[in-house]
């Protein structure tokens, strides 16, 4: 019987070690990626939720009512941005007539957006709005007599009041806020309710 060449049998040997330490290389590496990758989400979701919170003027109301009531609401915001409301949802689209608060309220419970602006502003303001409400079927505009501003902008927990229409901040209201998950019950149906738009 022959001995086992040791020259043979160290090669082998060094070959698994190699095998080992290229095994754990590449294991560290895979792991520092999918680590790094997480990092990169984390700083990309981080900077998308600090810009959600850049709109200059933006007011946030929180611990809003979701109940649904029969009887007239008093709110404390002017218009109101959620709480207790009617069963029954607001058509989105464009009024030129006053629309109760209930059941605009319900419409911003399903992720709309809704416009309002006083009786008194000029008829080329009036159309600016109406044409940026037209262009989403999650948008309502109505005019509401006394408000704290010319134009107020509103969604579920959320409210901007604006001087002009020609605001950029309003666009980017409704871009981060329209059918926001913030809301509770983004994407319900915003048509099916009460209300005629034109």
């Amino acid at each position: 019987m022959q001995p086992k060449n040791k020259k043979s049998i160290s090669t082998k040997k060094v070959a698994r070690q190699a095998e080992r330490r290229l095994k754990l290389r590449n294991g560290i590496i895979s792991g520092s990626l999918a680590f790094a990758a997480i990092i990169a989400i984390f700083l990309m979701f981080n900077a998308r939720e600090q810009g959600k919170q850049q709109i200059e003027g933006v007011t946030e109301y929180t611990a809003l009512s979701r109940d649904h009531v029969s009887e007239t609401v008093s709110y404390d915001q002017t218009p109101p941005v959620g709480g207790a409301h009617n069963p029954v949802w607001q058509n989105c689209g464009v009024y030129t007539e006053t629309i109760a608060n209930e059941n605009g309220v319900h419409s911003l419970e399903h992720g709309a957006v809704w416009i309002t602006y006083r009786p008194d502003l000029p008829d080329l303001e009036v159309r600016t709005l109406q044409a940026l409400t037209r262009q989403s079927g999650f948008r309502l505009l109505s005019p509401y007599p006394d408000l704290p501003s010319p134009i107020v902008i509103s969604a579920w927990g959320y409210q901007l009041q604006v001087e002009q229409a020609d605001d950029p901040r309003i666009k980017d209201f409704i871009e981060q806020y329209e059918l926001s998950p913030q809301g509770p019950e983004p994407g319900a149906p915003c048509t099916g309710g009460v209300g005629q738009p034109g």
